[in-house]
């Protein structure tokens, strides 16, 4: 198998971990609900480990995993209410940082699941259309679709109203 000299699945957790917590962060908008996304993938391949190794394409299958988990498992969270916003101090550089990674995450919040899927695995695993759509279960001119249609509402929320 490549990349995975004896099958190793520790070796494969340390390999592929940080990119699938990246994945699941972009897609889920929050690192708390992505440290259990990609947790319960690494669980779902670990199960499935004799196969997936045979296989021979273990990343390819978790990605798909945690795809396939976020996808089914959307629900709405409600927002809890609270008496009062508390007032922000004076911006130092810290914060400053916090904010553009707010305005970011709203962005992408924006979008629709699969859009934002497909733009996630288009800018931040790098796949191809025909893996992305494999992935996604549909046409390499759909995530084409999807993925200008995402970038389209980004960039008509970016631009100064």
């Amino acid at each position: 198998m490549r990349g995975f000299p004896g099958a190793d699945f520790e070796a494969y957790v340390r390999a592929v971990g940080p990119g699938l917590l990246r994945f699941a962060h972009v897609l889920t908008l929050q690192r708390a609900e992505a440290e259990d996304l990609a947790q319960e993938t690494l669980i779902r391949v670990g199960l499935a480990w004799s196969r997936v190794r045979r296989d021979g394409n273990p990343v390819g299958y978790a990605q798909r995993t945690l795809l396939n988990l976020f996808l089914n498992n959307r629900r709405r969270r409600a927002d809890i209410p609270v008496a009062a916003v508390p007032e922000r101090g004076a911006q130092d550089g810290r914060l400053a940082a916090v904010d553009a990674a707010d305005g970011v995450r709203d962005l992408l919040a924006s979008l629709p699941v699969k859009q934002r899927a497909a733009v996630a695995m288009r800018y931040v695993l790098d796949l191809p259309d025909e893996q992305i759509a494999e992935l996604l279960g549909c046409s390499p001119q759909t995530v084409r679709s999807q993925v200008s249609r995402g970038l389209a509402a980004l960039r008509a929320q970016e631009e100064p109203r």
